[in-house]
């Protein structure tokens, strides 16, 4: 279904996303932008995004009347590039608008970011530890799930059939880009030690290596193969996103061994599905994850400490049951994505009203 553009002095609120290459931006604002359309005149504004998203092509920004319906318009960034591309159509092209960036830098940032953020009229952070690098005052919003599609599945056994996965056995997941950054090699290490005592564990490693990234991939399958795991430790590429989903659904649990992350979003659609995770101490895991209820926390790149972690929950059924639903009602309770949606357009009303 396309979703209807509202008149272009209609338009309230843009939420630009110039990069062409799907990213965690790109994602955010497919999730958010048609929820948020419901209550406030937004669109996107990207070279090419799903029918359902309305979306201002970038061509048609300088065609913008110079005010909105409620005078100033809120440009929302979430990129420097976009932070600039406000500036100019504020400062040259003559718009009137309030300007909003959203961070999820986990460092200090440069000094040319720093500059530009503090020309911004408001800031989200997307965790606790992300505001706590900024040099000026953030709300924190942080992400949310699809909770209607990130659920659980009555029959976890029958979906792993349908989607040609191993039946039978726990099966543990970790999913997202392959590099190194993302600590691939380290969930590797840790199932190598972990199935020598759980015989029918298995686990999947789904997600894409770019170019730069095939030898640290092909490094990956030489060790899973090396240890004769390689009908055990299963490798897939990137699926559509309309499937994705169901790989959630048909874990049992979910590691995440990042070695840095922005904010990582992966855990928390595993909880959603009702899989426990186990992550380390990057990004916003130790906001998402309670410890002992719903998983556990690790130190970064300690193996030893994702093994053990890992080990507790496969060798007791009725605590991995428990933290599944503990898991499934945190990620409902706290991180729904209408929540998230709801955070942001607060901000945008008290912009406008400003």
């Amino acid at each position: 279904m396309t979703a209807p553009l509202p008149p272009l002095r209609d338009i309230d609120v843009i939420a630009p996303n110039f990069k062409r290459r799907h990213s965690g931006v790109t994602s955010t604002v497919i999730r958010l932008v048609p929820l948020q359309a419901r209550d406030i005149a937004i669109a996107a504004c990207a070279p090419d995004l799903p029918p359902e998203v309305p979306n201002l092509a970038p061509g048609k920004l300088l065609l913008l009347p110079r005010s909105g319906p409620s005078g100033a318009r809120v440009w929302h960034a979430r990129r420097n590039v976009e932070m600039v591309a406000g500036l100019a159509l504020k400062y040259l092209a003559g718009k009137r608008l309030k300007l909003l960036f959203t961070s999820a830098a986990q460092r200090r940032h440069t000094g040319f970011t720093r500059w530009l953020l503090r020309q911004m009229d408001a800031i989200i952070a997307t965790s606790s530890k992300s505001a706590s690098y900024l040099d000026h005052e953030a709300t924190v919003i942080r992400h949310g799930v699809d909770c209607a599609l990130f659920q659980t599945v009555p029959d976890r056994k029958a979906l792993r059939e349908a989607l040609a996965l191993p039946g039978d056995g726990p099966l543990i997941g970790c999913f997202g880009r392959i590099r190194h950054q993302k600590g691939n090699d380290l969930f590797v290490a840790a199932m190598i030690e972990v199935f020598a005592t759980h015989k029918t564990a298995k686990a999947l490693i789904m997600g894409r290596a770019t170019a730069e990234h095939q030898d640290f991939l092909t490094r990956l399958k030489e060790e899973v193969a090396e240890a004769g795991l390689a009908d055990r430790i299963l490798f897939r590429d990137e699926v559509p996103i309309e499937d994705l989903a169901k790989h959630f659904q048909a874990l049992d649990l979910y590691v995440a061994p990042q070695r840095w992350e922005g904010f990582g979003l992966t855990p928390l659609e595993a909880m959603a599905c009702g899989a426990p995770a186990v992550a380390t101490k990057v990004g916003a895991f130790e906001e998402l994850i309670a410890e002992g209820e719903t998983g556990h926390l690790v130190d970064i790149e300690d193996v030893p400490a994702m093994v053990t972690a890992i080990d507790g929950i496969l060798a007791d059924d009725a605590k991995r049951d428990a933290m599944s639903k503990a898991a499934r009602a945190r990620a409902v309770g706290n991180f729904r994505l209408e929540q998230e949606a709801a955070a942001i357009v607060a901000v945008y009303r008290k912009l406008l009203a400003s």
